[in-house]
């Protein structure tokens, strides 16, 4: 469960909150007039989450090229990797 703070509270208190976070990684959500501005978390957690949007854009591509028709027949592609890399 993220902690939900003001912005008031994290300018007070944001070594504090820093050092908790990379003890206990939850995020904390600042808001600023009552309202979710924005979202603190551990560096190793953003890293995780920019390595799984990557993974997902992937994937999302390649079923966008299966959607239009781009794809080879995997017999065919291995045949030409064969040929520019042969076994030894």
């Amino acid at each position: 469960m993220p902690q939900i703070k003001p912005i008031s509270y994290f300018k007070a208190n944001a070594a504090e909150i820093v050092r908790t976070i990379a003890e206990q990684p939850e995020p904390y959500i600042i808001t600023q007039n009552g309202e979710a501005k924005a979202v603190l978390v551990d560096y190793e957690s953003y890293e995780q989450q920019q390595e799984t949007l990557a993974l997902l854009k992937i994937l999302a591509l390649g079923e966008q090229q299966v959607r239009e028709g781009k794809t080879k027949p995997a017999d065919e592609v291995f045949e030409r990797l064969l040929q520019r890399w042969p076994a030894e």
